[in-house]
């Protein structure tokens, strides 16, 4: 799909056309050399179009792999295609030209993306060279805006994350901050007033070509059942440039938090304030409603948000312990989606070789088990990882079918010959036999460790030790 730019999209920074060597990005006026002469005066677009910048972009989005956008082209074909439109895109840009695509609302249920809190997010996908742009455009603006936004803001910036959020209110909590008020925005993404968020980005951007091309993001329409859908407010999450607009424009929400004296830590969108009692916290809720509301016109879900004890709502997948000094747990609701994780692909694991389902499973326990590294109570994850067992048992058990099989394999693991013979025609179940003492005999924890079975506990100590 060709853009209104002329371009299919964009080009490869090691291919033709000359790029500007690297210059210091600021928001002073400064002359600058274009062949168009809609150019702005300033260095902002030149940086974004450098060649170092466009070849670190090329490699980020090149990683990320992620689906086609509408236009159909793959993060494989883009080196081809920027070897060729690279000198027409590159001139667009700087003339301040250039007209994104829409981006693509992926077909069936992955159009929406599931909320820690219940509820969805829509996902729109852009083109593949939109998306190096964005990559392009987000390397240069975060060092512009990043050094300005509040400590207590963890999601989406450099050298920070949603570990550094939970320790964080780990500590206020301790601190005897034992109320919170936790916000829920109703769909904070598709709600961003433009004007609003343009007019933040402008505080520190200059460059008028760098303003219209994030508008144009911005307003770029949903592709979806072959039509194009407008849109005159949000930015769908799926371009690397929407976590920062969301940080540019919540970091006024920081700031007044920050003015008033309170404890908070927000990541992205999930937002908390530690206070001291409850009536606090119910002044906070009244006043911070009517802030985002009427300052920055988003919709706090009042159904959903709520003056709290912390251990009853947790925050990123975690929640705390009621001790004076409260202690990590896993929230339910996170074990709960990784179970389901696990069961999907124990399914799709039906006939197959149990090697080859525990090699599918170790990726997906291993970063489970990193991101819930801070745990301090291990018997969730004690339990898990026998439940994890008890399931492959259950996919062996029905893997072996008719009971002479069965009595089979249960002598080769080491049953004696009665107790094989009994078990393997006892007529119950997968479930209840994958829970039974001869299975758990013939099958033990060390023979899953030899298999390579990930044990969770086990992981998530050691990263607890190392850090």
């Amino acid at each position: 799909m060709k853009t209104e730019s002329g371009a299919d999209t964009a080009t490869h920074p090691e291919g033709q056309g000359q790029y500007p060597e690297s210059q210091p990005v600021g928001v002073e006026t400064v002359p600058a050399s274009s062949s168009w002469t809609k150019a702005e005066p300033t260095l902002l677009m030149e940086a974004v179009v450098d060649k170092a910048n466009m070849a670190q972009a090329y490699r980020k989005v090149v990683a990320n792999q992620g689906a086609p956008g509408a236009d159909g082209m793959t993060v494989h074909q883009l080196a081809d295609h920027l070897k060729e439109r690279w000198p027409t895109l590159r001139e667009r840009l700087l003339a301040g030209e250039y007209h994104p695509s829409p981006v693509r609302a992926a077909d069936g249920r992955p159009d929406e993306i599931p909320k820690p809190k219940c509820g969805t997010r829509q996902l729109g996908i852009p083109t593949v060279s939109d998306r190096l742009i964005q990559q392009a455009l987000l390397q240069v603006l975060t060092p512009i805006f990043d050094p300005g936004f509040s400590a207590s803001s963890y999601g989406y910036r450099p050298k920070r994350s949603a570990q550094q959020a939970v320790s964080a209110m780990k500590a206020h909590v301790a601190a005897g901050h034992r109320w919170m008020v936790d916000l829920d925005l109703e769909a904070f993404f598709d709600r961003v007033n433009h004007d609003l968020l343009m007019a933040r980005v402008a505080r520190r951007v200059r460059d008028k070509r760098v303003l219209r091309l994030i508008r144009r993001y911005l307003e770029a329409g949903m592709f979806q059942h072959g039509l194009t859908a407008p849109r005159q407010q949000g930015t769908p999450q799926g371009g690397p440039l929407s976590p920062l607009l969301a940080n540019i424009l919540l970091d006024d929400v920081d700031k007044e938090l920050e003015r008033r004296g309170h404890r908070f830590c927000r990541y992205a969108d999930d937002m908390q304030v530690y206070v001291k009692s409850r009536r606090a916290g119910e002044r906070v809720m009244t006043s911070l409603s009517d802030f985002l509301e009427n300052s920055l016109r988003l919709t706090v879900n009042r159904a959903k948000s709520a003056v709290d004890r912390p251990w009853n709502r947790g925050y990123l997948g975690y929640t705390l312990t009621r001790h004076k000094l409260p202690r990590l747990t896993l929230a339910k609701a996170s074990l709960q989606r990784l179970m389901q994780r696990v069961r999907e692909i124990l399914k799709r694991g039906k006939g197959r070789n149990l090697q080859r389902v525990i090699e599918e499973l170790a990726p997906v326990l291993r970063g489970w088990a990193s991101y819930f590294s801070l745990v301090d109570v291990k018997r969730p994850l004690e339990a898990l990882d026998g439940w994890i067992r008890r399931r492959l048992r259950g996919v062996i058990w029905r893997q072996w079918k008719r009971p002479r099989t069965r009595r089979r394999k249960l002598l080769v693991l080491g049953l004696e010959a009665h107790r094989a013979w009994k078990s393997a025609g006892n007529g119950r179940g997968p479930w209840w036999n994958a829970g039974a003492s001869h299975m758990n005999q013939a099958l033990p924890k060390k023979w899953f460790e030899w298999l390579g079975l990930i044990l969770v506990l086990d992981t998530v100590r050691g990263l607890s030790h190392s850090s």
